[in-house]
């Protein structure tokens, strides 16, 4: 990251704009969402022309890439922060998880929601969503595991690209993902509200869940 004081009163100033551009879109997310994202609007709030903002991103995609980017950066900071306190363990990143996306649900499901229509990220976006889950997977591979094997563990042993070359074991694997996938399915349904009107408090429903991924496994073969 460039030092703000190395950089000249123009590098600045494009900077605090580009700024100003992402804040603005994550107004018009919060209120229509990501796929009725105008850069034309945007540029009317700032007071400028439509080319004038061109200027400073070259369309949407790329607007969105900067926004996509920032939202997985964010949340891999938030895990690796978290997984320096001492003791943390798989319980310290499903709360992270948890309060990170509490805290902007727009910002969540730009990135876990329904995708962009037409819009494709960049293969760098892989790289940050790859240190999200390698804490993830350190938690899992450091915990006791069964001696029983289930049998979609062989066909991760065969397909552990997502895990870009983490040496967990397949249990380790299949564990570390059914954590990502049945938080992320409490997470999303909670903050659509669905739950709402159910009568129980989805934070005990969400650390019940928890319980039952973090248990000691004895023979779970599937």
């Amino acid at each position: 990251m460039v030092n703000q004081e190395t950089k000249t009163p123009r590098e600045r100033y494009r900077a605090q704009v580009r700024t100003e551009i992402k804040d603005r879109a994550w107004e018009q997310i919060a209120t229509a969402g990501a796929s009725a994202l105008s850069l034309n609007a945007i540029a009317k709030q700032l007071g400028m022309s439509g080319p004038a903002l061109y200027r400073y991103y070259a369309g949407r995609d790329e607007l969105i890439t900067e926004l996509v980017r920032d939202a997985y950066r964010s949340l891999a900071d938030a895990f690796r922060a978290a997984s320096a306190w001492p003791g943390a363990d798989v319980s310290t990143l499903a709360s992270t998880l948890r309060t990170w996306a509490l805290e902007d649900p727009q910002r969540y499901f730009l990135i876990y929601g329904t995708p962009v229509p037409g819009y494709h990220a960049p293969d760098d976006i892989t790289a940050i969503a790859s240190e999200i889950m390698a804490p993830i997977l350190d938690a899992f591979a450091g915990l006791p595991s069964s001696d029983t094997a289930a049998a979609f563990d062989a066909h991760l042993e065969e397909h552990r690209d997502w895990a870009d070359g983490h040496p967990a074991p397949a249990a380790a694997l299949r564990r570390a993902l059914t954590f990502w996938t049945r938080l992320h399915g409490a997470l999303s349904l909670e903050l659509a509200g669905h739950f709402t009107g159910m009568g129980f408090d989805p934070a005990r429903f969400y650390a019940a869940e928890l319980d039952e991924l973090t248990a000691p496994r004895g023979g779970d073969a599937m």
